[in-house]
């Protein structure tokens, strides 16, 4: 095959252990995509949604006996690294000939290797979830159909703002949502906190002052993206203590004893188990399903990220009445994404994203409005 009309695709874990490679025409890019926002997919990975499409190798050509299975569902079983937990494929029973893949494993190249047709499952979100921030994904900016299951068409207005939460500036925070993985082997509480009354100065900075609810982020690190296999990862943050077991059992309440926890087996955390990413960094995972659950690192001893997509809250998949949204900031480490066809996807979402706040009618983030002042007055 001549080598300037073809393109090598490389897929590859955080720890990698797995890598994966095809060398297909270049005629034949972009694949086709679809985003899945189904409540399966967001609690086998942490995130708040799935964007996979249809690996160019035939599955007979494809060695995967390395990877761990998890069977999804009935038709469906996720392939994932058992060290580091990154999902990379999925087999499918109705075309057992091939192999779905996760865009979070594949490489940075310069031409996107992914064109995202449809949204699917969106019903599954209450609130529209992570598709109001990819309305136009792709670089024509052309919108995207969303579609309640994989069919029934909705329109971008869908669901009316009168039936959603508070705007994400106001009300008061909802007082806990349930943390829980596909498989229920992590299944846990995150309480709101004993935060209310407390003073801009006096609260941790994850907290907003004005209704006291959690930070969500936009992350676009390479780590975050391996680690859940999704190219933007959303997180919050809280301090351990807030955190029980479903049944109100005591869970660690610092990172070295959660480790230990986990090192130990021990019950209380469940099927959590750690890859160490970096000397000072952790990364916990359900080991049977492979969701992302927590990023801890010794410079915030008592402090875990959580994952956005493992949260149960009943308004919906953004949890706007527990969660305070960056909506329109520069993702963090979106530096990791330069050069690539990344970088482009992640200033489609920032501005879809500020699009949404606007047309909704929400107020900047604390955290933006503070930068935005402290850039006033440097300049």
């Amino acid at each position: 095959m001549d080598l300037e009309s073809t393109v090598r695709l490389t897929a590859e874990c955080l720890c990698r252990k797995h890598t994966f490679s095809a060398e297909i025409p270049k005629s034949r890019l972009p694949l086709e995509g679809s985003v899945c926002h189904c409540h399966s997919c967001r609690h086998s990975t942490g995130a708040l949604y799935v964007l996979f499409s249809t690996w160019p190798r035939p599955r007979a050509d494809v060695d995967t006996s390395g990877l761990k299975k998890y069977q999804f569902s009935a038709n469906i079983a996720n392939l994932f690294c058992g060290t580091c937990s990154t999902p990379m494929f999925s087999e499918l029973a109705w075309d057992p000939g091939s192999l779905g893949v996760y865009s979070g494993p594949l490489k940075n190249m310069d031409v996107a290797p992914i064109r995202l047709t449809n949204h699917i499952y969106v019903e599954d979100t209450v609130d529209g979830g992570a598709s109001v921030w990819l309305r136009r994904p792709n670089p024509d900016g052309d919108e995207i159909p969303r579609y309640l299951t994989r069919s029934g068409q909705i329109p971008w207005s869908w669901p009316e703002a009168s039936t959603l939460a508070e705007e994400p500036g106001g009300g008061l925070a909802q007082q806990s949502v349930g943390i829980s993985c596909h498989c229920k082997g992590v299944n846990l509480v995150l309480r709101q906190g004993d935060y209310a009354g407390g003073k801009r100065g006096e609260l941790p900075w994850f907290i907003d002052p004005r209704n006291y609810k959690r930070l969500a982020s936009f992350d676009a690190c390479d780590s975050c993206r391996l680690h859940f296999g999704n190219d933007l990862v959303h997180w919050t943050f809280t301090d351990l203590a807030d955190i029980a077991q479903a049944d109100g059992g005591a869970f660690p309440r610092k990172m070295t004893e959660l480790r230990t926890a986990v090192d130990a087996g021990d019950a209380a955390v469940g099927t959590l188990a750690c890859y160490q990413s970096s000397p000072d960094a952790q990364r916990y995972f359900c080991r049977v399903c492979a969701a992302a659950v927590f990023y801890a690192c010794e410079d915030r001893p008592e402090i875990v990220d959580v994952a956005v997509g493992l949260l149960e809250a009943p308004d919906g998949a953004r949890a706007e009445r527990f969660l305070s949204w960056t909506l329109g900031e520069t993702p963090v480490w979106v530096d990791d994404t330069k050069g690539g066809w990344r970088e482009g996807l992640m200033g489609r979402v920032q501005s879809d994203a500020e699009e949404f706040r606007l047309g909704r009618g929400y107020e900047k983030s604390w955290r933006r409005i503070a930068k935005e002042g402290e850039s006033r007055l440097s300049s």
